[in-house]
Formats: C-alpha cells, sequence, structure tokens
C-alpha cells in the first residue's frame, strides 16, 4: 500500500505479535481446488514464513510440520518475536530463543536478545551472552555496560570508556570508539588515531589517521599529517583515494576542496566529482545531487556522473528530473527545462513536481492541477492534492474525497472515496464510511465498499470480512468459501487454506456413580 488505510491492513513483517486464544476452535484446511482435507483442533495457528508455523492446543504452543501436526514443543506462554531464522519465545522468566528447525538455544531467562543471522547477543541485567550456531556455543562475554550488534555483525560492547570486539580474533584489544556506519567497516579509534576495521574484526586501515569520519557506503573523510585524505574501504587494506595539501571542507554531505581559498572542486567518496573555475556556491538538494552556480549567473544540475542540467543563465533552482523535463525557477515561478537549461515549458507555476507517465502536477495559488508533456493543461488547478500517475491513473483529493483520475483529466469514480490506496498489481483499496471495496488495475469498481476487511491473495481470491465473519470471494464478488469464519490464513508454501470456525468442540466427561462402590476389575 502506498499509504495506510486503517490499523487493521496493515502487515507486520519484522516483528510479530501473536495471540493465542484460550478456548480450542477448530480449522478446516482446503486444497487451492477448495476441497476440505482434514480438520484440526487448535486454539490458535499462526504462519510466520513459509517454513514457521505455530499452533496451540491444552498443551502448549507447537512448532507445526507442514500437515500442521506438533512437531516441537517450544516452551513459553507466547511468541514474542520472529526474526528469521530465530522465534523469540516469551515465559514467566524472561525471553528465550528457538531456531526455526526447533533447536532451543537460549532458556528463556534473558532481559534482551537481539539477532543476527548466525549468532545471538543476549542480555540478563547488566550480564552479556553471545551463542554461535556455527559452533553450537554460548559463551559468557561478562558485565558490561552495553552491547550490541553492528551492522557488519560483529559485536560492539563497552565496559567504562572502553570498547572491544568480542568476536574479533583480538577480543580484549581496548578502543576508545567503535562506531557502525552504513558501510561495512567500523570506524575505530585509539590513543593512536583513527582506522578501520573490516566485518571479520581486523583492522585493515591501521589506527594511525588524525581525524576521519564516515561519508557514503565505503567511502571516508580524514585529515592527516597536514593533509586531507579521502580513504575506500577493503576486505584486506584499506586505500587513500585521494590526498590534498588544500582545504577540503565536508559538511552535510557535502565535499568541497578550496585552492587558495577559493571554491574549486566538489568532491565525491574517492575522488573529484567536478573540477571548474569561477564557481562561487554549491547546495546539495539531495544524495548525490547538487546545484552548482558560477560567477557569470549560471546555474547547473550535477550528478554523480556529471552535468545532467548544463549551467545555464537566469536560473534560481533546479530539482531533479524524470523523462527529461527538470523542475526549474525563475523569478520565483517553476517550469521545467531539459538537460540543455533551455525551457520546455515556461515557468509559470508555483510548484512543479516531476513527470510521470508524461503528466505532472502543477501548483497555482492553493490548489494543484496537472498538465501534459506539452505543458497542456489536463486537470485545472483545484485540487487539494495530486498523486503522482501510475499504470494510467493517479489520485486526486477535493473536498477532502478522493478521485481516480485518467489521463485525460476524467474523474473516474463519481462521489469519490473518503481514502484511496494503491495496493499490488496496480489495483486500488478505496474506504467509504469505514467500509471497503476494491478497484480494478482499469479503475473499474469490481467490490462495492460494503466490506470491512479486504486482501487480495493468489489469483482472484480475495479474503474478506464482513459482518464480522471472514469469508472467500472472488473478484466478481462470488462466494468461493462462505462468511461463516473467524479467520482465514493461506499457506502458500503447501497450497493449503485454513479456515477457523466459531464452533468449540465439546468434551464429555462421564460423572461417576453415586451411591455405588466399583468392583474390582470395572
Amino acid at each position: 500500500m502506498t499509504q495506510t488505510l486503517r490499523s487493521t491492513f496493515l502487515l507486520l513483517f519484522c516483528t510479530v505479535l501473536i495471540h493465542f486464544s484460550t478456548k480450542a476452535q477448530t480449522w478446516e484446511v482446503y486444497d487451492y481446488d477448495l476441497q476440505l482435507k482434514s480438520r484440526l483442533v487448535y486454539q490458535s495457528i499462526a504462519i510466520l514464513s513459509d517454513a514457521v508455523k505455530i499452533g496451540k492446543n491444552e498443551n502448549g504452543l507447537f512448532l507445526l510440520s507442514s500437515d500442521y501436526k506438533p512437531a516441537v514443543q517450544l516452551e513459553g506462554k507466547e511468541v514474542y518475536q520472529f526474526l528469521e531464522p530465530w522465534i523469540l519465545m516469551k515465559g514467566e522468566k524472561g525471553i528465550g530463543a528457538y531456531h526455526e528447525y526447533g533447536q532451543k538455544v537460549l532458556n528463556l531467562e534473558f532481559d534482551e536478545i537481539q539477532t543476527y543471522y548466525n549468532f545471538l547477543l543476549a542480555r540478563k541485567g547488566s550480564e552479556y551472552w553471545v551463542y554461535q550456531r556455527g559452533k553450537g556455543t554460548t559463551n559468557y562475554l561478562g558485565e558490561l555496560d552495553e552491547a550490541r550488534i553492528s551492522n557488519v555483525g560483529q559485536i560492539i560492547s563497552r565496559k567504562g570508556n572502553s570498547y572491544f570486539l568480542p568476536l574479533s580474533s583480538n577480543p580484549d584489544r581496548p578502543f576508545e570508539k567503535l562506531e557502525d556506519n552504513d558501510g561495512e567497516y567500523i570506524l575505530a579509534k585509539t590513543k593512536d588515531g583513527y582506522g578501520l576495521v573490516n566485518v571479520e574484526g581486523t583492522l585493515v586501515l591501521d589506527p594511525v589517521i588524525d581525524e576521519l569520519q564516515h561519508t557514503k557506503g565505503n567511502f571516508y573523510y580524514g585529515f592527516d599529517e597536514g593533509q586531507y585524505v579521502l580513504i575506500e574501504g577493503d576486505l584486506v587494506q584499506a586505500n587513500i583515494k585521494y590526498n590534498s595539501y588544500h582545504k577540503i571542507t565536508y559538511q552535510d554531505g557535502l565535499m568541497l576542496e578550496y585552492i587558495h581559498g577559493k571554491l574549486r572542486r566538489v568532491m565525491e567518496g574517492d575522488g573529484i566529482l567536478l573540477d571548474a573555475v569561477g564557481m562561487t556556491e554549491v547546495i546539495r538538494i539531495d544524495q548525490d545531487l547538487y546545484n552548482v552556480r558560477f560567477r557569470d549567473g549560471k546555474l547547473g544540475l550535477l550528478g554523480i556522473k556529471g552535468w545532467l542540467v548544463n549551467p545555464t543563465d537566469s536560473l534560481e533552482k533546479i530539482e531533479n528530473g524524470s523523462e527529461g523535463y527538470f523542475p526549474a525557477r525563475k523569478k520565483g515561478q517553476y517550469g521545467y527545462v531539459n538537460r540543455e537549461g533551455k525551457w520546455l515549458i515556461k515557468p509559470t507555476y508555483d510548484l512543479s513536481l516531476n513527470y510521470s507517465e508524461q503528466i505532472a502536477a502543477i501548483k497555482s495559488g492553493l490548489y494543484w492541477g496537472a498538465i501534459d508533456n506539452y505543458g497542456k493543461v489536463i486537470l485545472n488547478p483545484e485540487w487539494e492534492e495530486i498523486k503522482a500517475f501510475q499504470g494510467g491513473f493517479g489520485v486526486g483529493k477535493k473536498e477532502n474525497r478522493f478521485y481516480l483520475l485518467s489521463k485525460d483529466g476524467n474523474q473516474l469514480t463519481p462521489g469519490g472515496f473518503n481514502k484511496i490506496c494503491r495496493i499490488d498489481n496496480g489495483y486500488f483499496l478505496v474506504e467509504n464510511d469505514q467500509k471497503v471495496g476494491l478497484l480494478d488495475p482499469n479503475g473499474k469498481q469490481v467490490l462495492s465498499t460494503e466490506y470491512e476487511y479486504l486482501k487480495r491473495e493468489r489469483g482472484n481470491w480475495v479474503i474478506a470480512r464482513k459482518n464480522n465473519k471472514s469469508g472467500l470471494i472472488d473478484e466478481k464478488g462470488e462466494t468461493l468459501l462462505p462468511f461463516d469464519y473467524e479467520e482465514i490464513l493461506f499457506d502458500n508454501a503447501n497450497r493449503q487454506i485454513l479456515v477457523r470456525g466459531s464452533y468449540q468442540p465439546i468434551v464429555v466427561v462421564e460423572p461417576e456413580t453415586q451411591g455405588r462402590k466399583r468392583k474390582r476389575g470395572n
């Protein structure tokens, strides 16, 4: 979805909270031919991934087999989190962990567990342990002030003012700083200076650089022995890619070199992006995107591979563009220029957005309209909002109602909706008065707004909820499974559909006969 419709439509992938009923329920299992294959009795069933299914019965929580039989009993009262391949379970004494194959690797006694693909970091109070799946061992790290898993898969721990890498080949070596970033190397500092550590925990740049900071990816900006340096990380030995005794500044993602006090170069991660005389100002407008102004008044748009819009006269600002059109401002008004800086559509608007499918939203005064790639108005500026066209359709908002719009400017949904959200494969979920319906990729309403919940599944099947009961329908509204169920789950890995009914099995207990003694053997 491109926006949240209601909280019931949110799908949580990384953190799973599962509520298990306390009463036994019947589940029916159907194949994709909608033939009943079996019946199950569980209080609850949760499908966490293709391989992980968890059920609860009167005996507790279980990992289930592909045919939904109990395979491995799980300790604890609830699934705390599922972070593939780890299942974190919560019990009375704390949190523990199972591998998705069913192996219990940590007892349910910890306050916190951090996960990585092949190991776990567990904390109880101020004490830490690490479980390494490859070795099948759990090692005690001791009492620490802090410990966390870094982006590269090393554990960074702190005790007092010293930092350590307990999974490295030298776990007792202290550092003054160990700093994670979005690259593949950890920034390390000792009393001798800054260096870099790789994914194995090995120094690939000795800590001797006077100053060092991360810029982007695997690139770093530093100062050492009177010269500025640009360094690229490497698994074996980091490389100095550029060095200069001239001043290089780095601030807010913008790196500039000055020669004799004059702006001369725009720098990138490992060297020179632009070397030009006469630059007076560089403004970073986005990641690797800059407006560059010259003494003669020309302005250009610079990207990571060079000029996106060549420097041209009289422009105040150039935005990143699409489809060969770049929004640009002159004398406070917006239009569009091409790569040569020539006007394709003259500046007559208060704002202009990127083209999408040869349609762009423009703003005049308080309202939005839309133009085609020739500048022809296809939607008058009378809209509160116009979203980018995709698949031949846009979405506009007027008087707090949303409408589906065609590329020729027609409103395809008379009366509009409270909300319209794009979902998968070009479909639209629409809402009126807290009831939802469905539009197909051609903008045709295939399901009216009479449902409490809709979720497209395989093919043209839709899980629907109406009058607090769930059923399975197709996109024509034809009923495939009746609205008799509390819950419907799709097990796509095994091509099965699970439905939970409201029926509760009755357990009959034969009372003992009063006033009569049982005979031996009876």
